[in-house]
């Protein structure tokens, strides 16, 4: 008697797409969810865990972003020197002002794995704070969110 076998996602077959997302007006949270699901691919039927399935994503307009709640007053953002006493905080305001790529992308990377798989996932964001990008040549298909 003969079983079926599990196909997984190898590296040489996969085809991936390139999505734009335009987040003027979107919440933070639902969007970098989304963004997390498709640069993972488990939106594709053959996804694989220990394979890298996902898709490139541009996303335009990461100035306009939105937060709910007290957020934009309360949320401060963590990170550490290495040495004693080099603990920084920033809050969302300001790093809104200086660089709100860097917002989306500790968003998303937060729901990416924590290992060089994720890594390399992560360098499929493409994340801009205006309208223009430089990803015109590729075929790029809009994406909701």
């Amino acid at each position: 008697m003969k079983k079926n076998r599990t196909v997984y996602a190898r590296k040489e077959t996969l085809k991936r797409d390139w999505y734009l997302v335009d987040a003027a007006g979107k919440v933070l949270g639902r969007v970098a969810t989304k963004l997390a699901t498709y640069l993972r691919g488990k939106h594709k039927p053959i996804f694989s865990p220990h394979v890298d399935c996902g898709d490139f994503i541009v996303l335009i307009n990461a100035d306009k972003i939105k937060v709910t709640g007290g957020k934009e007053k309360q949320k401060t953002y963590f990170s550490h020197s290495g040495y004693p006493g080099g603990d920084k905080l920033i809050s969302f305001e300001k790093l809104m002002e200086r660089s709100p790529e860097k917002i989306i992308q500790l968003a998303v990377s937060g729901m990416l794995p924590k290992n060089r798989l994720g890594r390399q996932m992560i360098k499929k964001l493409k994340i801009y704070a205006g309208e223009k990008h430089p990803h015109l040549s590729h075929k790029i298909q809009k994406l909701e969110v």
